[in-house]
């Protein structure tokens, strides 16, 4: 389906409206018949895939292995971890009628796996020869939301989550570090944001954690959006669930663990963060579709000869790895194609018509900056493959500039208020590590603490809120 560009809300106008109507338009995802439900289409959850093959690398590489747990989680289970259960209970959907029948006990359908997956591990681990244990999966989990937002905040969304036990604390922080590391590559490498790294508050961190490193975006609206997120759990699962091993002295000790979690609210960010008046803009590195070729077709052109000269253009670039779609559709016209693929972001568009065929070249148009230029198909893997990578560094170098330009330092309350009461942004403020302090910002401001950013130095100073002694800067901003 093809949509012209007059039909497209402008990110000029509203970021948030441009951004439900791209995702719609660009057939990314569709609204699901539940309230706050997403389908992901086709297009849209083969960038998923991207995903998943790169995140699957990585953590093999490490050692992590994939598996699958029940989406169905005992109450009793969530209730062994105090902090754990009472984080997430405003979330839980809970199933407590099943085949016509009362359930002797309700099951919490799954919003994240630490506790039915610890009840394995108890089984699993002996001794300090079974670890470190290491498991991923992929799935989906369900969290109550009140407000939603396609890919940003849904009832149901499909993430990986990494779970690993291990004989010493040591060990388990390199592991937690080690996730947040790639999760910074991911973000940045391919999905071209940059990020903000940094240690979570003891408000905002997960539920059950000891800490929690958080991988921070900021959007085009001056929110952030925490993108991913990576736990030192410490013994406080291993103990609720008792899960033990034998050291190497024969004595019995619990084990230290860690969880990290990447979900599809990635693709949003990424969605976000990228695009134009005339639609999305998909880095190439992620992009399912890197170059679509539209073949021209007159009332004078050798149909057949045109389009057998396309294709093996098309087999061409796809020997050299570049993902190429080929759109021959007769139903519409070559400008309402041009004005579909826009929409979708595909990076590159290739036109092929009877001039192309004749001097043996491409012409082709690049998305972020509509530049059109002059190939010859002898040239063109290399010169594809070029373009992409400059477009993929373009694109993240004009986000980490948005990012500088809207990160502040702050040192007065009023200026606090004033830009995010404006254009919002990162704020970097001495805050004193209250609690309530922290609520009362967040109610005047509706500014979270969003992180400690981890080269963030220890220095003397007063809270930016309520004036007493702080030692570090933190990082502020509104968030989604």
């Amino acid at each position: 389906m093809a949509f012209e560009k007059k039909e497209l809300k402008k990110k000029s106008d509203n970021v948030s409206d441009w951004y439900n109507d791209a995702i719609v338009k660009a057939e990314i995802a569709d609204y699901g018949p539940v309230r706050g439900t997403m389908v992901i289409r086709p297009y849209g959850y083969a960038m998923w895939e991207q995903v998943q093959e790169i995140f699957n690398r990585m953590i093999k590489k490490n050692g992590v292995e994939n598996a699958y747990f029940p989406m169905f989680i005992p109450m009793s289970f969530l209730q062994k971890e105090k902090e754990h259960v009472k984080g997430f209970a405003p979330e839980l959907a809970v199933v407590t009628i099943g085949g016509g029948e009362t359930l002797t006990e309700p099951l919490a359908v799954r919003p994240t796996s630490e506790t039915i997956m610890y009840e394995c591990f108890r089984k699993w681990i002996g001794s300090y020869r079974d670890l470190p244990l290491k498991i991923n999966q992929w799935s989906n989990v369900v969290r109550w939301e009140k407000r939603t937002y396609l890919f940003l905040r849904t009832l149901e969304f499909l993430w990986q989550e990494g779970h690993t036990a291990h004989a010493t604390h040591e060990e388990a922080l390199s592991m937690v570090h080690t996730a947040r590391e790639w999760y910074q590559h991911i973000y940045e490498d391919y999905l071209a944001v940059p990020v903000m790294m940094g240690k979570k508050s003891e408000t905002e961190k997960f539920a059950g954690a000891v800490s929690t490193f958080a991988i921070e975006t900021l959007m085009p609206d001056g929110k952030s959006l925490q993108s991913a997120t990576s736990h030192d759990l410490g013994q406080n699962f291993a103990k609720s669930f008792d899960v033990t091993f034998q050291s190497k002295d024969k004595g019995l000790e619990f084990v230290w663990q860690t969880s990290w979690g990447l979900s599809t609210r990635a693709l949003g960010g990424m969605f976000l963060a990228h695009g134009d008046d005339d639609g999305l803009i998909i880095p190439p590195m992620i992009a399912s579709i890197q170059a679509v070729i539209i073949p021209i077709v007159k009332n004078d052109t050798d149909t057949e000869k045109l389009l057998s000269f396309t294709h093996s253009v098309e087999g061409m670039l796809q020997e050299s790895d570049i993902r190429t779609k080929v759109d021959e559709r007769d139903t519409i016209s070559v400008g309402r194609k041009f004005n579909a693929w826009e929409v979708k972001g595909v990076p590159l568009r290739i036109e092929i018509g009877d001039k192309e065929l004749e001097s043996a070249s491409l012409t082709v148009v690049l998305r972020d900056t509509h530049e059109k230029m002059t190939i010859a198909v002898k040239d063109a893997a290399k010169a594809i493959t070029e373009e992409c990578a400059r477009m993929q560094k373009r694109l993240y170098e004009k986000q980490k500039q948005f990012l500088t330009d809207n990160t502040h330092d702050v040192t007065s309350w009023d200026e606090f208020k004033k830009i995010m009461e404006t254009t919002k942004g990162y704020l970097r403020a001495f805050w004193c590590e209250d609690a309530e302090c922290e609520k009362e910002i967040k109610d005047a401001t509706k500014a979270t603490t969003r992180c400690l950013p981890l080269d963030a130095p220890s220095e003397s100073g007063v809270c930016i809120h309520c004036g007493k002694k702080a030692t570090h800067r933190w990082i502020f901003a509104q968030s989604y």
